[in-house]
């Protein structure tokens, strides 16, 4: 035998390696182009829910203007017009960070009929995400739909069932005298000792997802009608 003994060029660890590295490459270009390959399309996808959720909370609304509050206190058209109408995908766009974006819904005369916004709180399996309405002319949270739970079936989604739990809306949405919050604070008290119209009175076995609907509306309204208050006037017409 030589002195020498041949070294292969590659060990069976090394050619593992190289062919692992290879179908990770491939499978991460894949993941990567279904991604892409779809973003618009899933992205299209929540505009039209999150549209639908607005004319299900205000029906009145037969067209919405969808607006950024930004944090100097001035609003902002999302996209050229801002405007969509009933059956159509609304515009979308996004501002600078602290803006909150809400919805103008306008009647078949082009007149305010609501204003809904987005809200989310800690339920008791994951967020709760909610878009409630707010009917300026009465200062009240009239209603809500949710847009994404995972909550307990049979449980947590009463808060969409319950009629006790809906004959919490309109709840009482009152600016301060100073206009820069919520005169009196929404939260969700326990079942059956609800005593004033603005809070929430929880359903008896989901209490946690019942809290999670008061403090996304709370939460939300709190820093967003102060911003919208000077306002109202302008937008009363499309």
């Amino acid at each position: 035998m030589s002195a020498e003994t041949l070294v292969p060029d590659t060990t069976p660890t090394v050619a593992m390696i190289r062919t692992l590295g290879l179908i990770s490459a491939i499978c991460g270009l894949i993941i990567v182009g279904a991604y892409q390959f779809t973003y618009d399309a899933v992205q299209e996808n929540k505009r039209i829910a999150v549209e639908r959720g607005v004319f299900k909370v205000i029906p009145q609304a037969r067209s919405i203007v969808e607006y950024f509050a930004l944090p100097d206190g001035k609003l902002e058209k999302v996209g050229a017009g801002g405007t969509a109408s009933a059956g159509s995908a609304a515009n979308t766009g996004t501002a600078s960070t602290g803006s909150l974006k809400f919805y103008a819904g306008y009647d078949d005369s082009g007149q305010l009929a609501g204003i809904a916004a987005e809200g989310a709180a800690k339920g008791y399996a994951d967020y709760v995400r909610i878009l409630f309405a707010f009917d300026p002319a009465k200062n009240s949270v009239s209603g809500f739909s949710v847009v994404s739970a995972r909550e307990t079936p049979g449980i947590g989604d009463k808060i969409t069932k319950d009629k006790d739990f809906l004959a919490n809306f309109p709840l009482e949405a009152k600016l301060s005298a100073d206009a820069t919050a919520l005169a009196h604070e929404i939260k969700t008290v326990k079942h059956g000792s609800k005593t004033n119209p603005w809070e929430v009175d929880a359903i008896s076995g989901a209490t946690i997802t019942s809290r999670a609907v008061g403090k996304a509306i709370n939460e939300t309204a709190q820093a967003l009608l102060p911003r919208i208050a000077p306002h109202l006037d302008q937008m009363k017409e499309k």
